[in-house]
């Protein structure tokens, strides 16, 4: 099995900076072709990718009635192929970003701290740690210098705050290196104002003066 994806080029040519774009539950690919041209970032290369089971109309990355279990482990090595292929393809691994809406968030943290080698930084918004504990014995023996960053909303009817904000706080006391915004909003991205959360955090490892 693999991932169907869609490539959209860096305005700056040659650059081998890369955000895989990972969509939540029921969404697609096509739900985040809104997010290259508002990221700003011209020397930003995106991944949009579509999860591998279909739902009413979109895509799922595991069964959200049954056991989510088998159908996490299964994207995540879906998505770790995808990582090592763009590896081989010229992407250093320090020089990609995962980012993650709702299931794509719990996709892009499972992925990310379970991959051997660090990233330029995990991008998750609205989600959740399905095995928390399970995650953090799994994780790869680097994943503390791992950059993070999760933002949530503090009214999420789907995901609730609290209980989130819990198993953040809880990877923080362990020495991950998380930056978490909290945002009034519902289950959603707030618009600008969460979008240059994300940017400025995206920008961080750039060269300077090629900003």
């Amino acid at each position: 099995m693999k991932l169907d994806t869609y490539f959209v080029p860096a305005k700056e040519e040659e650059s081998k900076w890369l955000m895989f774009v990972l969509h939540g539950l029921g969404d697609s690919l096509n739900g985040y072709s809104w997010m290259p041209s508002e990221m700003q970032l011209p020397w930003m290369n995106y991944l949009l990718v579509n999860a591998p089971d279909e739902y009413y109309g979109g895509y799922s990355w595991y069964d959200i009635y049954g056991e989510a279990a088998p159908g996490i482990d299964r994207s995540r090595s879906l998505l770790t192929q995808l990582l090592n292929q763009k590896c081989s393809e010229g992407y250093p691994p320090e020089n990609m970003y995962l980012f993650g809406f709702s299931q794509g968030c719990l996709m892009t943290l499972e992925t990310g701290l379970c991959y051997q080698q660090k990233l330029a930084g995990l991008i998750g918004v609205s989600g959740y740690i399905h095995d928390l504990e399970g995650l953090i014995n799994r994780a790869a023996p680097g994943s503390k210098e791992q950059r993070i960053l999760i933002t949530h909303g503090t009214y999420d009817p789907l995901l609730p705050f609290i209980p989130v904000k819990k198993q953040i706080q809880r990877l923080k006391e362990l020495g991950y290196d998380i930056e978490w915004h909290e945002f009034q909003k519902e289950h959603t991205i707030a618009g600008e104002e969460e979008l240059k959360v994300i940017r400025d955090f995206a920008r961080k490892p750039y060269p300077e003066n090629l900003v």
